[in-house]
């Protein structure tokens, strides 16, 4: 990481001086959505100390939009990043990501992942302070995702209630040293969650933070962006059992049954081209432990 200076925005925190937090937004033609989602973060009640906003080849009006909060908030800094124009789930929103690290010092307490299409409760970070205060354990903290439906904001129910959603993680600077960031891949935002409970650090959800999405997940995604799920299980160490079962449940939730047999190709796939799974075989026997012990909680 660069060390740049950044100016310190927590003159008004009630935890003494702890709890600066940097966040990084991937975006990538998000004129529709990102001014609403800075507005949500610097009406926050414990201001971030530093917002770097990564532009990722854009060509609508993203970039302005950008540049015009950083005129009137010096804590906001806009990056433009050049990459091949295909929007896959995962590769490119965390390369984005990594551009945004390149710009940041490391004196964050907090370092936080949100997507371009959020609109956060003004009291959302100020809480989730709070919780990694309360409990040095702690390696990450999130709210829950909501989008509209029939004029009703409903929680988008993609994934257990014990899940951070990958739209916005926040991590204890510690905690995220330790798990080697996040991965380029679909899947990211699982394995940092595992890893993290390999470690022995625990995972906080606050079902209190209702973050309205504006956007729902996926929505844009074609059969090759499906693929990659099963692929993402591959990658994890899951096994071929736990990967039907995980891409039975996903398929269910989101409504598609089909999309359990572009998962279970997406793991064929990856299995028969012999492509790298993201941990050890330590950590990914650790894995699968972990989610049948998990599936056999909810059965008994």
């Amino acid at each position: 990481m660069n060390n740049t200076n950044s100016t310190q925005n927590t003159s008004n925190s009630p935890f003494g001086g702890w709890g600066a937090y940097y966040i990084i937004i991937p975006t990538y033609n998000e004129e529709k959505c990102i001014a609403l989602t800075l507005q949500s973060l610097v009406e926050q009640t414990v201001l971030p100390t530093k917002i770097v906003v990564v532009n990722d080849n854009s060509t609508d009006n993203t970039p302005a939009i950008v540049s015009e909060f950083a005129a009137k908030f010096p804590f906001i800094t806009l990056v433009n990043k050049k990459s091949d124009a295909i929007h896959l789930p995962g590769s490119k929103v965390i390369q984005a990501f990594h551009e945004g690290e390149k710009h940041i010092d490391e004196a964050y307490d907090i370092l936080v992942k949100v997507d371009a299409d959020l609109i956060f409760p003004s009291n959302y970070f100020e809480t989730i302070i709070g919780h990694f205060q309360s409990d040095a354990t702690v390696a990450m903290v999130g709210g829950f995702c909501y989008i509209e439906k029939n004029g009703d904001w409903v929680l988008e129910n993609l994934t257990d209630k014990d899940h951070i959603r990958g739209a916005l993680k926040a991590y204890r600077a510690a905690a995220y040293k330790q798990i080697g960031g996040l991965k380029p891949a679909m899947g990211w935002d699982t394995v940092d969650e595992l890893l993290c409970k390999f470690y022995g650090w625990n995972i906080v959800t606050d079902s209190r933070l209702q973050v309205k999405h504006l956007k729902p997940t996926g929505a844009s995604y074609n059969k090759a962006a499906r693929y990659k799920q099963g692929e993402a299980f591959y990658s994890l160490g899951y096994g071929f059992l736990i990967t039907a079962i995980s891409s039975l449940k996903l398929a269910m939730r989101k409504g598609k049954p089909f999309l359990f047999v572009d998962y279970l190709m997406g793991f064929w796939k990856a299995k028969s081209a012999g492509k790298p799974i993201f941990v050890t075989s330590e950590q990914a026997r650790f894995f699968r432990n972990y989610r049948w012990k998990k599936m056999k909680e909810k059965l008994f």
